[in-house]
């Protein structure tokens, strides 16, 4: 029988491994992991707001991630900087000021290691319900802008020939990937959350055939890459979080073996039809 403080945090991970499999897929196929790299950095100085304010953690993170999205678009118009000079600056100084104002902040005891590594196994009911309810709607966004985000990642010219309006759905695509870091940031950590994005959608991609394809198999991996990291953090009493990404990443090194039915479809068909 499972214990209670186990079982939600099953829940959790597989909460949060079903909606970040589909945005993964958009961050491999635009060769994004830096920008989830800064969106999950961010996460602390959220923290640090929240705390100061005595608002919402889930909300002071979401508001953060938000706005460096925005701070990010409005930089890269300019023109002056590489988006990944930008993305390193906005990364590392939101991290560094999270960090300086938690130290200035004597009177708030902070489990700093649970917000970078992430501390599963103490989530409560509303966590859980928060999970799978900012899930649902990370999802239905997923759904609702899953043509004109495809279209875009393909070209962009041709998204706006076809008048799908893909720089709407780029600033849509961040605030998602905004709400899916406030409700990770207990399950794996804000250093741990990309991986969790990006492995589980790189190990699809090697056995979908189809973007669509790819994106409810890289939920499933997800999903049995939660469960299987709890089952060995409970075994071995190893952290929840990192144990969570190292099953991810057993996965991804099973997909690169040589497997018969793929090097078949592979040499048939290419590498499969993915963006």
């Amino acid at each position: 029988m499972l214990d209670g403080f186990f079982l939600r945090a099953l829940l959790a991970g597989i909460g949060v491994a079903l909606v970040a499999g589909p945005l993964g897929c958009f961050i491999v196929w635009r060769r994004m992991a830096y920008f989830g790299d800064t969106m999950a950095h961010s996460a602390l100085l959220g923290v640090a707001l929240s705390f100061l304010l005595g608002t919402s953690l889930t909300a002071g993170v979401f508001v953060i991630a938000a706005l460096v999205s925005v701070a990010l678009l409005l930089l890269e118009r300019r023109g002056t900087l590489s988006t990944d000079a930008l993305l390193g600056i906005l990364s590392h100084s939101t991290l560094a000021i999270g960090l300086v104002m938690l130290a200035f902040m004597s009177w708030v005891r902070v489990d700093l290691m649970g917000f970078l590594f992430g501390d599963i196994l103490a989530v409560s009911n509303v966590d859980v319900l928060l999970v799978w309810a900012g899930g649902a709607v990370v999802l239905a966004g997923v759904v609702a802008l899953w043509r004109p985000l495809l279209a875009a990642t393909v070209s962009t010219e041709i998204a706006e020939a076809e008048g799908l309006r893909p720089e709407r759905a780029r600033i849509a695509f961040m605030l998602l990937m905004a709400a899916v870091i406030a409700i990770a940031m207990k399950v794996v950590g804000i250093l741990l959350i990309t991986a969790l994005l990006v492995v589980p959608a790189a190990t699809a991609r090697r056995f979908a055939a189809t973007p669509e394809a790819m994106a409810v198999l890289a939920a499933l991996i997800g999903a049995v890459a939660a469960v299987a990291g709890l089952a060995g953090s409970l075994a071995w009493d190893t952290p929840s979080g990192p144990s969570i990404v190292v099953a991810a990443l057993v996965l991804f090194l099973a997909s690169l073996l040589p497997w018969p039915a793929l090097l078949a479809r592979d040499g048939a068909s290419g590498q499969g039809r993915q963006p």
